[in-house]
């Protein structure tokens, strides 16, 4: 096996889909190492209690438990169970009292329903992503109109940088795209690269603002 196939297998079994001694190890690094990240995430996000939060790949669940003290709709996904576990054992009270649910899935499979989510979340794991096309197309499609993506991630392991990204999340439909950098604190932080957008809200002919009897 050459070096290369080696250091992916090693990020993948840390970071991708964490499982045995790796995995155990990776999510201690992220929840040390990302946790300003996560939290900050959460407070550009501003959930409300009643928006539905779907957060892709929280890995230990730092930024779930931040997401659910603001909405009692918080719906995690990722897809190693040694990360579900471990965010089970965090987010222990969030579950208890019915804000928070955590189910196997990934970007690009949430299994859930359409326009069936308000704000999507994802901290340090685009990267990561097998392929980002029909992970945002699926993004999108969970969207309901209106609803918001915030993206976040180490600039230095972003593929092409902000541009490229923000090029792609255009392309799969969303509008109102927006980058921008941020140092989280601490020794071992580096530059997080962030990035929000929209998906459209579309009127019907007749339906929009201002239509409808008694409209000028």
């Amino acid at each position: 096996m050459d070096r290369g196939r080696v250091a992916r297998w090693a990020l993948t079994r840390a970071f991708g889909r964490p499982s045995g001694l790796l995995g155990r190890l990776g999510g201690r690094l992220m929840a040390r190492v990302n946790a300003a990240t996560e939290r900050h995430a959460v407070l550009l996000a501003a959930p409300t209690e009643r928006d539905t939060v779907l957060v892709v790949g929280p890995g230990p669940g730092v930024g779930l438990e931040a997401a659910a003290r603001r909405s009692a709709h918080v719906i995690g996904i990722d897809p190693s169970p040694a990360m579900l576990a471990a965010a089970r054992r965090r987010c222990a009270g969030a579950l208890a009292r019915g804000r928070l649910r955590l189910t196997a899935g990934t970007a690009d499979r949430t299994g859930l329903p359409d326009g069936s989510v308000d704000i999507v979340m994802a901290v340090n794991n685009v990267q990561l992503w097998p392929d980002v096309p029909a992970a945002l197309a699926e993004l999108r499609r969970v969207l309901r109109p209106g609803g918001r993506i915030l993206l976040c991630t180490h600039l230095k392991w972003l593929p092409g940088g902000s541009a490229t990204l923000a090029d792609g999340v255009r392309a799969a439909g969303f509008e109102s795209v927006r980058t921008w950098t941020w140092e989280p604190p601490g020794r071992m932080a580096s530059t997080a690269a962030l990035l929000s957008a929209a998906r459209p809200v579309r009127f019907l002919p007749g339906s929009g603002p201002g239509s409808g009897p008694g409209a000028a």
